[in-house]
């Protein structure tokens, strides 16, 4: 099982440079950025956010890309290294305690986010960070969950699951409901009301999500409040329109998507709704779904198509679309207004489901 956080130290010299320029960067004024982004992107009736076409020319510019190599070490070093370029600041009021959570196959790390004036039993997500399965941890999206909590004023546990290929499918999805059934388990010890334990992630945390809902629906055991689904990867069997239309150009990219679903999926039939919940069956009570899509993400209308799915199933759903951002917008918050507009979006989506249910007891 993956170790506890080990790069407790800060920053070093060259990755606070970094974070520097890219904050001055997002602060020139618009005639510059737009003369560094090119020209106004507008595709398929949207039209692209300049902060959002200037990060992806600087990440084309740079050479960074999401995969390294064909390396899944090089590639989540770089994911590492550069990190602190993207991390907004911590919010004191919101303490954080590393957990371990016994399985079968041993400790299951995990963070828990507490604001400190929340009030017990509180509400709880079950967090999955995204990465496509094989990049990312709950370092990298720390100050994003601090974040989130503080806004929605949660508690937020942010889950380390095994990461492919070295832990390919399902190990993942064991380490999501195990983290899951453990917060119900341990509602008391964490001050959590079971009522309001709910998942969600982005990315591939976005797919676990999804899956554990469909999961959870169908046998006995605990089942979600709700899910919180951004930018969600659900079809691992075919491609829909949006990622020939944004395939390239837009920081996630078809080869990528291709590269990470190669390694956690292997030799798996992607037909298996634990790896295409789109094609699973909703007819079972699922809990009510938050899903939020980019505009210019190559996983968008999989996303999209997912909402229609439970929607006609007759499961309640929000479908929210940021038509001028990109995937993995929640990662930038810290980085302009824009950005910051759309992770306070999705922290208020939190917020006022999570909060509303307890409403609703009353």
């Amino acid at each position: 099982m993956p170790p506890p956080r080990t790069d407790a130290s800060g920053p070093t010299l060259s990755a606070r440079i970094q974070k520097t320029v890219m904050r001055l960067m997002f602060r020139i004024p618009e005639t510059v950025k737009r003369r560094i982004a090119g020209p106004v992107v507008r595709l398929d009736g949207q039209t692209l956010a300049l902060d959002a076409q200037l990060m992806a020319e600087m990440s084309r510019r740079g050479g960074v890309s999401l995969v390294v190599n064909d390396s899944p070490g090089e590639s989540r070093a770089a994911l590492q290294s550069g990190r602190h370029a993207l991390e907004g600041p911590r919010f004191k009021d919101v303490i954080s305690e590393d957990l371990a959570i016994d399985t079968t196959g041993g400790d299951l790390h995990a963070t828990l986010y507490t604001p400190s004036h929340l009030s017990t039993p509180a509400p709880l997500l079950v967090f999955f960070h995204g990465g496509g399965w094989v990049i990312g941890s709950r370092t990298s999206y720390d100050s994003l969950v601090s974040f989130l909590a503080h806004h929605a004023q949660v508690e937020i546990m942010s889950v380390e699951y095994r990461l492919a290929p070295e832990h390919p499918f399902p190990a993942a999805l064991d380490d999501a409901l195990a983290a899951f059934e453990h917060a119900h388990r341990q509602a008391d010890a964490l001050g959590v009301d079971r009522a309001r334990i709910a998942v969600g992630g982005d990315s591939a945390g976005a797919h676990l999500s999804a899956v554990l809902a469909q999961l959870a629906a169908r046998r006995e055991g605990p089942r979600p409040s709700h899910q919180f689904l951004f930018y969600p990867a659900t079809d691992f069997t075919r491609r829909h329109p949006s990622r020939d239309l944004f395939g390239e150009g837009f920081l996630l990219t078809d080869r990528e998507i291709d590269w990470f679903q190669d390694q956690y999926a292997q030799a798996a039939d992607r037909s298996d709704p634990r790896l295409s919940p789109l094609l699973g069956e909703v007819d079972a009570p699922i809990a009510p779904a938050y899903i939020a899509t980019g505009g210019f993400d190559p996983l968008r209308d999989e996303g999209e198509r997912y909402a229609e799915k439970l929607r006609q199933a007759g499961t309640e759903v929000v479908l929210h679309r940021e038509a001028d951002l990109v995937h993995g917008y929640l990662s930038f918050f810290a980085l302009s207004t824009r950005f910051r507009a759309a992770a306070l979006e999705a922290a208020e989506a939190i917020r006022s489901r999570l909060h509303a249910a307890s409403d609703t007891k009353k």
